[in-house]
């Protein structure tokens, strides 16, 4: 079982047709974990752009890994956007991203953090998972892609 098995659930898999920017994608997902963690929406906002402003999240090849650090949350929470339209994202290769996947973490995050960044990083780097994913068009879908995943 991965990590982001135990973190990410199908209801925090966003197919995003409208978003054109990384803050119209960051608003959307301060909705969703407003409705499924019950976080301020506000909350999530302002700890994405804060990571934002120490550098881009953005890893390349089409994939972003924004994250931020939540008072008073007390487990790592994640979403996963799904673009229609790659969106800027100042990722080193200069490519827009459609793949960006959200982690929260408390305030005082543990090595779990950085297990769980390293175990996206490995997914991510996988061209066969990026391939799935690309052709995958509903959140069950994507959900298995991410709870199956093997090294």
């Amino acid at each position: 079982m991965t990590l982001i098995s135990k973190i990410l659930t199908p209801e925090c898999i966003l197919l995003d047709s409208e978003s054109t920017s990384k803050k119209r994608v960051f608003e959307r997902v301060g909705i969703l974990f407003e409705n499924s963690q019950s976080i301020a929406r506000s909350q999530v906002f302002d700890s994405l752009f804060a990571r934002e402003k120490l550098g881009s999240t953005g890893l390349g090849q089409g994939v972003a890994i924004p994250h931020g650090r939540v008072k008073g949350l007390r487990d790592a929470v994640a979403a996963f956007v799904k673009m229609d339209n790659a969106i800027p994202f100042d990722a080193p290769d200069g490519l827009p991203v459609n793949f960006i996947f959200v982690l929260l973490v408390p305030e005082r995050a543990t090595d779990l953090h950085l297990q769980i960044l390293g175990e996206l990083a490995q997914m991510f780097c996988d061209t066969n998972f990026r391939d799935q994913l690309l052709q995958a068009n509903d959140p069950a879908t994507i959900y298995a892609l991410f709870t199956q995943w093997q090294v």
